[in-house]
Order: structure tokens, then C-alpha cells, then sequence
């Protein structure tokens, strides 16, 4: 009967994961700002055969290592459906840390343990946004976790030589993801400050040569990549891979972190990040803060070790001025397996369920006031929005009637469960609103965050034999063009952007259009003869023929200064 139990609530973990985190897969385009950027990429490297150096357009993308469009590129080709492989990669991450975290737990403390670290994880704001979206942070989460994964089974439950070198090797993969995979690493330091104090239960190992080996490891992982990358790159002698080699190497890397150019914040920026964005599991810290200490001084190192991790990756990421709130994302599995033994004491307290069900309680309320005054307040509003975001009519009300069924089902909740179960409400609430979220906002989203409907209204005024240019455009244009589009450069200025796109109009002024952002309009363009072509993503978007162009387009003073204020100094980080 236990075993059966026990079984029970492993597949109902497994189900409401899958759910949670699955729900919408199939049912929207990618939005901005880099899902776009990446699946763009992946489209180019699936189309061109061309995968070791990623493009953006016809320009280089060296912002960031190739490895989460090798994954989107892959599966597109196993489900033949980019509005599926986009979001896979993401999907499959957050299931494979969910799974490290659930053994982990089980195998350091019970199985009760490892899923309540699993939901708390699961539910965790930050961890289920980012889950839902294609960008790189959920790989680098896996592989991160990975990393420890293999470490603390070594570090812990060992020796254990094979989760060793896996360790060091998942830690590389890691840095050819996003390149701070390195991190994974610092686990090392209290393990071996606990082994040095002769704490009970972890040990290096390292008298054994084998311990010496894991490096080689990691210098694999890193060299899959890089190695080829480099003899590549290098081999062409051209100056425009030898810049990719110095940007990716150099500049979006160690001079990010010592010389940060943007997302500027104070070093206490995280300490506001993690209440907010780890709730509802960080709601439980005032508690969990005396209940480590009193652990922490019996000599468990099943605590010192991912406490001690979590502290010092927020401490690496505190010291430069930038920072961006999901750096700290790596940190939060490991804070949930240290709370996880506390959990099953925890949810028996008053107090604590006090706490969850003020939490759940003002979450349902929240939603049910947008939602009913979405719908009863000022029709201005309403249509304001809708302008504002080039929603399609009707989209207003279905959103709002959304949000409104969120909160009506967190009260509900609520009342089923009682105070003394408002954990229970609290996860119902958080579910079904992800779920509602992914099944009914992504459609009624989609054609305006994605550039969708933009783009197919575009291809509809222009025709089958038009040809489109496109200038001050974002990746999510030249994904979503109904054809192949002309670009004239991502990173050049708006206005040789124009010029360029202005001379190649003018090779067949009656079949090439141009399609201009809002922002990069001049005075060379007359408006009474351009179209509208619609708002998307905040943005107004223009069809421009070529008798609406007269002249070279060459911008005076004031057209540069509004450039230069909209689009950033020239060169600028």
C-alpha cells in the first residue's frame, strides 16, 4: 500500500508538471525580445545547412553561443513543426531539473523529500516563466543542475566516479551554453572546507587519481564547440570571424562581467529578485532560517552544500553593475532541495499555512478585480489597449474573462480546501492559471507579440509577386515574412539601413516595397503616400512604395539626434 501511494503521488507530480509547463506547446509564434533572435537563427542554420556559426540575416549573431538553436534546429528536424520546436528545448530543461532535483532529494533524504523539493520547484514564478519561454536560461538551468547533480552524488553519496566526471563535464557543457556553466563548480568549495573540518558524510576523495581527471572533462565539453569554432573561424582569415571570435570570447564574456554596459542595478538587486520571483517557496525562508542553523550546526552537509552554493552564486553575480534578474535562475533548484526536508514539518503549522492562504487568497483577488474591471470598466481602455498592442477585436474581452476565471477558481479553491489545506489551493490556483494561461492567452496573444499578423497582412496587400524589403526591422519580422525578405543589416544605422534599402527598391520600383518602423521614417518618405501596415509589439510599421521615396534619404540634424535617441549612440554597447 505505501509503495503504491508513493506511486501515486510520483505520477501526479509527473502529470501536473507536464500540464503546467506543456500547456500551449504548439499554439503560439515566438514573442520578444529573444525568443525571435533564436528561432531565427535556428530557421537560418535548418535552411542554409550552415550550423557552427550562427547568422542573424545575412550578419553574424555573436551574442551568444549557438547551443540553444542547435537544439531548436534538431528537433524542428524530428517534429517537422517550428511552433513545437521552439519551445521543446525550454520543455525538456525544466523536466530534466525537475527530475535532479526529485532524486536528488530522494536519495539524500526520502522520497517525500525529493517531491516536495520537485513541487516546490515547479511552482517557483520564476522557474515556470522562464520554462514557458524559448530562451537559453532553461538549458543552462539543466545543465547547471546537472552539474551538481553529478557532484553532490560524488561529493555525498560517494565515491561515485562516474557522476564525478559528469559533473565537471555537464559544468562545461554549461559554459558553451551561456558561459557562466563554470559556476556549477564553486560546490566544490564548501564540500572541501567541510571535508577539511571533518564534517560527517562528505569526502572528496582526492587522494585517488581519479579525482585529478574530472578537468579533462570539462575541457572536453568546452572544446566541442570551441574547438571547431576557433580552427574554423581562424582558418577563413576573414576580419569579420576574427571580430565574431573577439565578441563571443571576450566581450560578451569576461568584459560583460567586469565592464557591464547595460541592465545597471544596485549590489542588493537579487535580495529584491528572489522574494518576489521564488514565491510561494521563498515564503517560507523566516521559518526555514532557524531550522538551517539548527542543521547547520548538527555537521549535516546535505544542507552546508547547496546553501553554501546558492549564497556564492548570488554573490558572484552581485559584484558587477549589470545584472538581470533571471542570472540568479541556476540558484534556485539547489534553494529548494535544502528547503524540501523542512516542508513536510512546515505545512503542518498554523502559521505557515496562514501565510499560504493570505498569499493564494490575495492572488485570486488580484486576478478577479483586473479581470472583472477589464471587463465593466471604461470601454476607452479597452479600445486604448487593443490599439496600443494591434490586439484583433474581441481579444480584450477573451483575456480579460480569462483572468477573471483564474481568480473565480483560486477562490474557489480556497473553499474546497480550507485554511488548514491552503497549500492545496495555493497549487491549484498557480495550475490552473498557467494552464489557462498557456491554452487560451497564447492564441489571443499571438498575432500581436509575435509579428504574425503583421506579417501576414503585409504579405496579403502585397501579393504573390511583390518583393519585401525591410528596414529597422526586429528578428520577429524576418521570421514571420510570407517570403523571402531583403535586409540591409541588423546592427548598421536605421538611416544607411534606408539608403541601402532605398537604392535596392529602386532596381524594380514597381515589385520591391519596403517595410519601415515608425521610428525610422524620414522626411524623405511621404506618408500620404505610404500605407499603414499596423502596429505589432508596440511598434507602427509602414508600407512604403517607391513613389513615395524621393531623393537619397540622407538625414539632417535633427532626423540624426532623433536616431541617435531612439536607436542608441553609434557603436554603442
Amino acid at each position: 500500500m505505501l509503495k503504491t501511494h508513493a506511486s501515486r503521488q510520483t505520477w501526479l507530480f509527473v502529470v501536473v508538471a507536464l500540464l503546467v509547463l506543456g500547456a500551449g506547446l504548439g499554439l503560439r509564434d515566438p514573442w520578444p525580445s529573444d525568443e525571435p533572435r533564436f528561432a531565427l537563427v535556428a530557421r537560418q542554420m535548418v535552411d542554409s545547412g550552415y550550423w557552427l556559426f550562427p547568422h542573424r540575416g545575412t550578419e553574424l549573431y555573436s551574442d551568444k553561443p549557438p547551443m540553444l538553436m542547435w537544439w531548436q534546429a534538431s528537433l524542428y528536424g524530428l517534429v517537422g513543426h517550428w511552433r513545437v520546436a521552439f519551445l521543446l528545448p525550454s520543455l525538456l530543461a525544466a523536466l530534466g531539473t525537475l527530475w535532479c532535483v526529485v532524486d536528488l532529494g530522494r536519495r539524500l533524504w526520502t522520497r517525500q523529500v525529493g517531491l516536495c523539493a520537485g513541487w516546490a520547484l515547479l511552482f517557483a514564478l520564476q522557474f515556470t516563466f522562464q520554462a514557458k519561454k524559448a530562451q537559453i536560461d532553461p538549458l543552462l538551468v539543466l545543465f547547471i543542475t546537472l552539474a551538481n547533480y553529478g557532484l553532490l552524488r560524488h561529493l555525498l553519496l560517494g565515491p561515485a566516479w562516474r557522476w564525478w566526471w559528469l559533473g565537471w563535464f555537464f559544468a562545461g557543457i554549461g559554459v558553451i551554453t551561456k558561459g557562466v556553466g563554470m559556476l556549477a563548480l564553486l560546490m566544490i568549495v564548501p564540500a572541501a572546507i567541510a571535508a577539511a573540518l571533518q564534517w560527517p558524510r562528505v569526502s572528496l576523495h582526492a587522494r585517488d587519481v581519479r579525482f585529478w581527471l574530472a578537468p579533462l572533462a570539462f575541457l572536453l565539453a568546452v572544446s566541442l564547440w570551441l574547438a571547431p569554432m576557433l580552427l574554423a573561424a581562424l582558418g577563413t582569415g576573414s576580419d569579420e570571424y576574427r571580430a565574431y571570435i573577439n565578441d563571443i570570447l571576450v566581450r560578451q564574456t569576461a568584459r560583460r562581467y567586469t565592464q557591464s554596459w547595460d541592465h545597471h542595478q544596485p549590489w542588493w538587486y537579487f535580495f529584491g529578485v528572489m522574494p518576489a520571483m521564488w514565491i510561494p517557496a521563498f515564503l517560507a525562508l523566516p521559518w526555514a532560517i532557524p531550522a538551517w542553523r539548527r542543521r547547520l550546526c548538527r555537521r549535516d552537509p546535505r544542507y552546508l552544500l547547496p546553501l553554501a552554493w546558492w549564497v556564492l552564486v548570488v554573490l558572484f553575480f552581485s559584484i558587477p553593475q549589470g545584472k538581470r534578474d533571471v542570472y540568479i535562475l541556476p540558484a534556485l533548484p539547489m534553494f529548494c532541495l535544502a528547503l524540501a526536508p523542512l516542508l513536510p514539518g512546515l505545512l503542518k503549522r498554523r502559521d505557515v499555512q496562514a501565510v499560504l492562504g493570505g498569499f493564494a487568497a490575495l492572488l485570486a483577488l488580484g486576478l478577479s478585480l483586473v479581470g472583472a474591471l477589464a471587463l465593466l470598466g471604461d470601454p476607452r481602455f479597452e479600445v486604448s489597449l487593443a490599439r496600443g498592442r494591434g490586439l484583433a477585436p474581441g481579444a480584450t474581452d477573451a483575456l480579460a474573462w480569462t483572468i477573471l476565471a483564474m481568480g473565480l477558481w483560486g477562490g474557489l479553491s480556497l473553499v474546497v480546501a480550507g485554511w488548514r489545506r491552503s497549500h492545496l489551493a495555493l497549487v491549484s490556483t498557480l495550475a490552473v492559471a498557467w494552464v489557462l494561461y498557456g491554452l487560451l492567452g497564447y492564441p489571443l496573444l499571438n498575432d500581436s507579440s509575435s509579428a504574425r499578423g503583421l506579417m501576414r497582412d503585409v504579405g496579403t496587400r502585397l501579393g504573390p509577386d511583390a518583393e519585401l524589403g525591410l528596414v529597422a526591422w526586429k528578428e520577429q519580422n524576418l521570421l514571420m515574412a510570407d517570403r523571402r525578405a531583403a535586409t540591409f543589416g541588423f546592427e548598421n544605422r536605421w538611416h544607411e539601413q534606408l539608403q541601402a534599402a532605398v537604392r535596392w527598391q529602386r532596381l524594380s520600383p514597381r515589385h520591391r516595397w519596403l517595410l519601415v518602423n515608425d521610428d525610422a521614417m524620414q522626411g524623405c518618405i511621404d506618408r500620404s503616400q505610404a500605407e499603414m501596415a499596423g502596429i505589432s509589439n508596440r511598434r507602427r510599421w509602414w508600407l512604403v512604395p517607391a513613389g513615395a521615396v524621393s531623393g537619397a534619404c540622407v538625414p539632417d540634424l535633427k532626423e540624426l539626434e532623433r536616431e541617435y535617441r531612439l536607436q542608441g549612440p553609434p557603436d554603442a554597447d
